[in-house]
């Protein structure tokens, strides 16, 4: 069976509608070229540079968010030294401030000390010389009862410090 299309055979040339289709396909083309083709381009070429600029953009927001975390890990980094500074700073003011009060706590005691010993001696000499002054008296109200008007004043006198100088050096 052989296939008819308008009077001839499938693959029979016709030469007029050959020709038809070549100028309009000329046409065609032509006015793709001249009218389509060119916005279409336009629209690629922008959209290109687009994506271009947004892949820039992109770059350079992830450039700046790296340099911003290592500005933050530097900061970071930063605050913890100065934190510890400020610890080791305060710790050795707290040793110092404990040192001077245990110095003070000390000299103060050694002052409370020396007084008490100073205050103890005074006494003493106070207390030594208030017995050698009863001793003295008890000596020549002995010596008087003794001698019993014997001796006059100014001998007792001498006799008591003779007694009494005896006494310092013993």
């Amino acid at each position: 069976m052989t296939l008819l299309l308008a009077g001839g055979s499938f693959l029979s040339f016709n030469t007029g509608f050959a020709l038809w289709i070549l100028i309009s396909m000329i046409v065609f083309l032509w006015a793709m070229i001249k009218y389509a083709v060119p916005p279409i381009m336009d629209a690629l070429a922008a959209r290109e540079a687009n994506i271009k600029e947004s892949l820039e953009s992109a770059e350079k927001a992830i450039a700046k968010a790296e340099q911003i975390s290592k500005d933050n890990e530097k900061a970071l980094r930063e605050a913890e030294a100065k934190a510890q500074q400020i610890r080791k700073e305060a710790v050795e003011e707290a040793e110092l401030l404990r040192t001077e009060r245990l110095q003070k706590a000390k000299d103060e005691a050694t002052h409370i000390v020396e007084q008490a010993r100073t205050t103890i001696e005074q006494e003493k000499k106070q207390a030594l010389q208030e017995l050698r002054t009863e001793v003295a008296k008890l000596a020549v109200q002995s010596a008087s009862m003794i001698i019993d008007q014997e001796l006059d004043e100014d001998k007792n006198s001498k006799l008591v410090d003779s007694f009494l100088s005896d006494l310092s050096k013993n």
